[in-house]
């Protein structure tokens, strides 16, 4: 949360006068405005100055903002769903339609990007096991100070109740049209989504 605190911030009060190319582009497929995508191009530039984030790079930056817990499992799961092409690398443009969606995507993109995240292998389904990895790694990367009570099967029952509410038809599998319903017609669902979501 306190990375998207800070971009925003960032949006509100920094002009500049880079223009990086394709901007026009980029301005009609997300939801930011010219001068914001200056200013998130000159921010990417400065921790890439390639131009493009290898998963290393990417769990080093990310570790920065959870200290006390152990990132780099999310961290890599968060690659995975911004590296769209799946060629181990995220270039700006990848990041500013993620970044657009998780900011001011309606609930249903970011559903819809939540399940992508979710769903490890790509295969169009959440399986109990992947929905278990991820939440899994969310506990692990906010650490002991903020869960102290926690016992070592709190993740696994967690899952447990979230799985057993999104598989509707009970095959197993969670899909995205399942995973919508759920999360829409489930205040508490919506509010751990939310919660999970802010970890971005």
């Amino acid at each position: 949360i306190k990375l998207l605190y800070k971009i925003e911030d960032e949006l509100e009060m920094t002009t500049v006068c880079h223009r990086p190319e394709g901007l026009e582009q980029l301005e009609a497929q997300t939801n930011f405005t010219k001068r914001e995508l200056q200013v998130l191009y000159r921010g990417f530039k400065n921790e890439c100055p390639s131009g493009v984030v290898n998963e290393e790079t990417f769990k080093q930056i990310y570790a920065q903002f959870f200290p006390h817990g152990d990132a780099s499992m999310y961290a890599h799961y968060l690659f995975n769903a911004f590296d769209t092409a799946q060629n181990g690398s995220v270039k700006f443009e990848d990041f500013v339609m993620a970044l657009s969606i998780l900011l001011r995507g309606t609930v249903h993109e970011k559903l819809r990007w939540t399940f992508n995240l979710y769903d490890i292998n790509k295969d169009g389904y959440i399986n109990k096991e992947e929905m278990m990895d991820i939440v899994k790694a969310i506990y692990d990367m906010m650490g002991k100070y903020t869960y102290p009570v926690l016992k070592e099967d709190a993740p696994r029952q967690h899952v447990e109740v979230f799985f057993q509410k999104m598989d509707k038809n009970k095959d197993g599998v969670v899909t995205l049209d399942e995973f919508i319903e759920s999360c829409q017609e489930d205040a508490n669902i919506m509010r751990s989504l939310q919660l999970f979501e802010n970890v971005m």
